[in-house]
């Protein structure tokens, strides 16, 4: 099964810019898709963002699109999540995860392992 370790997380004013890496452990070779969860205090885990294992058909959640971007690094075991013009309603634990296909997928069922959490906090 693979692990998945985050980072980057933090305290940031609204406006700033933060960059979450995971990195991935357990597998020589995988092909399939991986994606950014985030689930704030008393709401439900929403998706965020995915990507196929070439770096090809990025999905994003409406809430984010223009201000977040996908990206891997398969070479480094890596996953990226760049965030930009971050807002106050970003605030979110934020989780990598692994999907269950090489297919994009949006929904949480649809992953197979998940990273600790990183804490991302915008303030005004």
């Amino acid at each position: 099964q693979v692990q998945l370790v985050e980072s980057g997380g933090g305290l940031v004013q609204a406006g700033g810019s933060l960059r979450l890496s995971c990195v991935a452990s357990g597998r020589t070779v995988t092909t399939y898709a991986m994606g950014w969860f985030r689930q704030a205090p008393g709401k439900e885990r929403e998706f965020v963002a995915a990507v196929k294992w070439f770096g090809t058909n990025p999905q994003y959640a409406d809430s984010v699109k223009g201000r977040f971007t996908i990206s891997r690094d398969n070479a480094k075991n890596t996953l990226y999540l760049q965030m930009n013009s971050l807002k106050p309603e970003d605030t979110a634990v934020y989780y990598c995860a692994h999907g269950k296909t090489h297919v994009v997928r949006t929904d949480a069922s649809e992953y197979d392992a998940w990273g600790q959490g990183t804490q991302v906090t915008v303030s005004s």
